[in-house]
């Protein structure tokens, strides 16, 4: 669906993409993830059309975005951090002018705004003035304009800062079912809601791609091997001879635990082994009561601050995109 080759954008002296490679496929929803000034943003916006590059090539659905724009944009709807509306026009008249704007045929638009509308849940707000509308309102009524037409690709960009609890889940419920029937590149800050929404994850870095791989996968090759925490009854040397003994245990830490007479315990396992039976049978053994046991490792957000904290790790890491 999306092709990025060798795309590079300068400003002046200095580099914000830098040499970027991306394949995007069809019917999957993208988490678009790196710190400021990663040049994330600019990359979305040559996505988009809204910025020119330096060099390299973008193809959106076999169009070229550069020679063959109109083409290119027809296959995109955009969000951009604030939603592009008119606040003196009510949502009727918004939508209205968005799919004149976007050459819907007349005799299609009434029946393509009703059903964006619905699916975005704005029909009841749709005689009401933009202005008078609450922020998550406003921000569906910037999805709905995004959606209107039915393009292959969907870019949203952090589409729930400043949102409450609430207008945050039902604004992930919408994207992921976009995600049934669109491409959807989601670009956020917030980690836990790239995990949950998102079917592949790109991290870009220092204008590099540093890794690129579904959020299951990625967590699991910077992990290492398997991660165990544990909360027993035992004395702190107690607990570290008995997982000493355990020949699959790699690593362990110790630590007291909240609760008098407890400990806290990390285990690491070495590569492709499982150790939760060892444990478990050790434990019964030695009459350590097990309180607590949980499955360990590193989070995304462990993953993107280890990937992103300086040019060393970009460069070091940089063959994740190439390895996968």
């Amino acid at each position: 669906m999306i092709e990025i080759n060798h795309l590079v954008k300068k400003y002046g002296d200095h580099v914000a993409v830098d040499d970027l490679n991306l394949t995007i496929e069809s019917g999957q929803i993208y988490g678009f993830l790196g710190p400021n000034g990663a040049g994330k943003s600019t990359t979305m916006n040559i996505l988009t059309g809204y910025l020119g590059a330096t060099s390299g090539e973008v193809k959106i659905n076999g169009y070229d975005i550069f020679t063959h724009p109109e083409e290119a944009k027809r296959c995109i709807g955009y969000l951009p951090e604030l939603p592009p509306v008119y606040m003196d026009m009510t949502v009727q008249e918004y939508m209205d002018f968005v799919a004149e704007l976007k050459k819907i045929d007349k005799a299609d638009r009434k029946r393509s705004v009703q059903e964006v509308m619905e699916l975005t849940k704005i029909t009841e707000m749709k005689n009401r003035l933009i202005r008078n509308l609450s922020k998550g309102y406003r921000q569906r009524v910037g999805l709905a304009q995004a959606v209107l037409g039915y393009p292959e690709v969907i870019i949203l960009d952090e589409p729930t800062v400043g949102l409450d609890p609430k207008q945050i889940i039902e604004i992930r419920e919408l994207i992921q079912k976009l995600g049934e029937k669109h491409t959807v590149i989601l670009s956020s800050h917030i980690l836990s809601e790239v995990s949950a929404v998102c079917d592949h994850v790109f991290i870009i870095s220092q204008g590099k791609l540093v890794a690129s791989d579904t959020t299951k996968k990625l967590t699991s090759l910077m992990s290492g091997g398997q991660e165990i925490e544990l909360v027993i009854k035992a004395e702190k040397e107690t607990a570290e001879e008995a997982f000493a003994a355990i020949e699959e245990i790699e690593k362990t830490e110790v630590a007291f635990g909240t609760e008098k007479g407890t400990v806290a315990v990390k285990l690491g396992a070495k590569k492709d082994a499982d150790i939760r039976e060892s444990i478990f049978y050790q434990c019964a053994r030695l009459e350590l009561p097990i309180l607590e046991m949980k499955s360990g490792g590193k989070s995304l957000e462990d993953i993107f601050l280890e990937l992103t904290s300086n040019g060393e790790a970009a460069e070091e890491n940089n063959n994740f995109s190439e390895s996968q």
